[in-house]
């Protein structure tokens, strides 16, 4: 009976001695959680003239910094071994080193792109066989919102090693329509007609100029393309694509010119 009482003392002598200490680390804890959202916004705000996705990437590295100190500080609370904890886990790294390398790929490329910044954050791109606006870039991956509204989400070492097409680097794009035009019609007359049509619509920039050119030859028609360019800042693609295949197909009607 005395052996039982003595070891139910002891547990509860442990038990007190344990659970203030336990309450500081749960403390020093949360404080870490909390420091870590404040210092975060405050990276934002100081980091105001440097690009989005640097402001981001620093906010979370001083999130995640503090996070760690904090968790380190609140297990040495608890008399966790956290030297031994750390050892353990650069053996259990070296061990499983090959399953995380694409981790590794990804980060490094992450990192990469955030510094030479090929695009940014609301640009229009296509990479990797994907086509959309990027909405965010992190250390591991890309997020873009596909066309059709899907987020696509593309590994960072995927988009790094991939040719990366910029919609959105330039403010002038160039759209290209093309007209099949049959052999019996007056090309020199079709492409005055055309010409006319696609400078006559507002969205179209004088300079660089709109031309109609004679692209190929098929077997029943002679094929035409229509160059012109936009501001895209100012004006909407799609729209002014549908405008310029209206003009040219009420051109035709009007001017008598047949094409298929």
């Amino acid at each position: 009976m005395d052996v039982i009482l003595q070891y139910f003392s002891e547990l509860l002598v442990a038990a007190i001695d344990f659970v203030p200490r336990l309450i500081v680390g749960v403390l020093v804890f949360l404080v870490s959680l909390l420091l870590a959202r404040l210092v975060g916004r405050a990276v934002e705000r100081l980091a105001q003239k440097m690009d989005e996705e640097m402001r981001r990437l620093l906010s979370r590295l001083a999130g995640v910094t503090i996070i760690v100190i904090g968790t380190i500080v609140a297990l040495d609370q608890v008399s966790f071994n956290v030297t031994a904890f750390v050892a353990g886990l650069g053996l259990i790294g070296f061990t499983l080193g090959f399953a995380v390398q694409d981790i590794a790929k990804n980060f490094v490329a992450g990192m990469l792109l955030l510094m030479e910044q090929p695009f940014d954050i609301g640009d229009a791109i296509e990479v990797a066989g994907h086509q959309g606006t990027v909405t965010d870039v992190d250390v591991r991956a890309t997020t873009i919102k596909a066309w059709d509204g899907q987020e696509v989400i593309v590994p960072n070492a995927d988009v790094y090693t991939s040719a990366i097409i910029n919609y959105s680097r330039y403010p002038a794009r160039r759209i290209l329509l093309g007209v099949d035009l049959r052999y019996e019609e007056d090309i020199a007359q079709a492409q005055e007609v055309f010409l006319r049509a696609i400078t006559e619509i507002e969205e179209v920039l004088e300079d660089p100029a709109p031309a109609v050119y004679c692209s190929k030859l098929g077997r029943r028609v002679v094929q035409m393309e229509a160059h012109f360019w936009i501001d895209q800042t100012r004006s909407s693609l799609l729209e002014v694509t549908s405008h310029a295949v209206q003009a040219l197909k009420e051109a035709a009607v009007r001017e008598g010119i047949s094409v298929l």
